[in-house]
């Protein structure tokens, strides 16, 4: 039997680089690389709201190609779903055989991602799978496992845009009410993950001024880190 090759959707977030943890702890699984989507007008990965140099940055610091996928703005789910099918099917002319997503436990989403992956030539995985009851214990496993990222996006329905910009940390934790999972699934936060196990490097940053996407969304800048 032939090798897995995996390319992993990366959001930027924990979830992505804990993923990718998880991967490449398995026996005979060849992670090939990563894919993101870019805004084409801001240049910013949709949704978290990072810069597409950071997250080539991340890639850099776990020695993986980054491949980005082009979006409009706004963008149709149907353009959506081409340009992601498109890019998935060119890496299987290539050579790959799975794509990897760091979903948890919400059974649509999951249901989405296998209708978008069919057809492809690509198998879907989910190597974070899990129960809704679970969650809590993988932020701390994650946490003591020495992952770092900072909250780069709250939904201020949800939770006080005061939490954008901290770090994702036991204090975060304890903070957030328990209506909210602990892991962000239900898309109350978003993050940006600076440091996991097996990484080069960590990809320190500088949380600028926030703004407010939207009437929800509430979003602070990141930016390289200054040299010390």
């Amino acid at each position: 039997m032939s090798t897995p090759r995996v390319l992993l959707a990366w959001s930027s977030g924990k979830d992505s680089a804990w993923a990718l943890h998880i991967l490449q702890h398995q026996p005979g699984v060849e992670v090939a690389g990563l894919f993101t989507t870019v805004d084409e007008s801001t240049g910013l990965v949709p949704i978290h709201g990072i810069r597409q140099t950071l997250v080539e940055a991340q890639a850099a610091a776990v020695a993986l190609p980054l491949y980005t996928v082009p979006l409009p703005t706004p963008c149709p789910n149907t353009i959506y779903e081409a340009r992601v099918r498109s890019a998935l099917c060119e890496a299987a002319a290539q050579g790959v055989t799975h794509v990897a997503f760091g979903d948890l436990f919400l059974a649509d989403i999951r249901t989405y991602r296998e209708q978008l992956v069919d057809g492809t030539g690509l198998t879907p995985l989910f190597p974070l799978w899990t129960t809704p009851t679970a969650t809590a214990a993988l932020a701390r496993q994650m946490l003591a496992e020495g992952l770092q990222a900072v909250v780069a996006c709250v939904d201020t329905d949800r939770l006080d845009p005061a939490l954008a910009g901290r770090p994702y940390d036991a204090a975060f934790l304890a903070d957030l009410p328990k209506t909210v999972d602990p892991c962000g699934e239900r898309g109350a936060f978003h993050t940006f993950c600076t440091h996991a196990p097996s990484w080069i490097h960590p990809v320190p940053v500088q949380v600028g001024p926030a703004s407010q996407v939207g009437a929800r969304f509430h979003t602070v800048a990141l930016g390289p880190a200054e040299p010390a």
